[in-house]
């Protein structure tokens, strides 16, 4: 097996590469005056079974296009096999149809990428997992949480935390991460999104969290708003503290300093996403992604 590490792989390529012990190949990548991609594999691969790590983060289409090249140059380069390993795959959220008349556009990207002719795909805590069956091949949603709660393990205490869900659709994640952090206690709260506007309004919810410090937890921090006003919540209802723990650190504009400046202790992610709050890595996901579908 080799690794290739493409030109949005933050290192993972090489945490990766290191884990299984395996070669790591970096592509030649540069961008025409025009602004289109080059993508070369600077050695033969003929033969061998190959994982390309590249993600998607903002510019998200530039990635995109990057990672449908780079599997055609692997193909070129004389592999066997392909997967592509995402860490972060974008376009994810629009997973149906909201208002009538929209695209539905994990679906398009999901299409294109089996169009390359991957024998198999990995992505890492997908908005929704179902999402996958646009795919239609070899496919896995790998997740970070064990990684993630044994972070926050080492800087708080279990029995004196609770775990925090933004809404009812991320519960089955905060309860996995309790589980793993060895925390009793998750919630949620109960929240709505203006569908034209995305505003969005909190129903009151009678939550215990005097005295405790809540994590909240998603799969994608984007502007923060969800995590400002759930961390408001919190404080109002006597936390002592809060933190927020994602995989996807998208951070968009000043999202970072609104958290702190709503009581946001500390900002724990991966490294899905490049980010000065990336404290763990995606790897060990990826390779246990890798391990089932072979």
């Amino acid at each position: 097996m080799i690794v290739i590490g493409a030109s949005a792989s933050n290192g993972v390529d090489e945490k990766l590469a290191s884990l299984l012990n395996v070669e790591l190949i970096k592509v030649h990548h540069k961008i025409f005056p025009d602004g289109e991609s080059y993508v070369r594999i600077p050695k033969s691969l003929k033969g061998a079974d190959v994982v390309i790590v590249q993600s998607t983060y903002p510019p998200q289409d530039k990635h995109l296009i990057d990672a449908l090249i780079t599997v055609d140059a692997a193909y070129n380069a004389g592999a066997n096999r392909v997967i592509l390993a995402i860490p972060y795959l974008a376009y994810a959220r629009q997973d149906r149809m909201f208002i009538s008349g929209e695209g539905v556009s994990i679906k398009v990207v999901l299409k294109a990428i089996k169009a390359s002719g991957v024998y198999g795909l990995i992505v890492v805590d997908l908005h929704k997992e179902e999402s996958l069956k646009f795919f239609n091949g070899k496919c896995v949603n790998v997740t970070a949480i064990p990684e993630l709660a044994e972070y926050i393990k080492s800087i708080i205490s279990p029995d004196k935390s609770m775990v925090l869900a933004p809404d009812i659709g991320a519960l089955e994640r905060a309860k996995m991460f309790a589980l793993e952090a060895g925390i009793s206690e998750w919630s949620y709260l109960r929240k709505t999104r203006d569908k034209v506007t995305g505003e969005i309004t909190f129903e009151p919810v009678e939550i215990d969290a005097h005295g405790k410090t809540v994590i909240i937890v998603d799969d994608i921090i984007s502007t923060g708003g969800t995590v400002v006003k759930g961390s408001k919540i919190m404080y109002e209802q006597g936390a002592r503290e809060v933190y927020a723990v994602c995989t996807h650190p998208l951070l968009v504009g000043n999202a970072l300093d609104k958290l702190f400046k709503a009581g946001v202790k500390d900002v724990v992610a991966t490294d899905s996403i490049p980010s000065r709050v990336s404290k763990v890595s995606v790897a060990k996901a990826i390779a246990r992604g890798i391990e089932s579908l072979w």
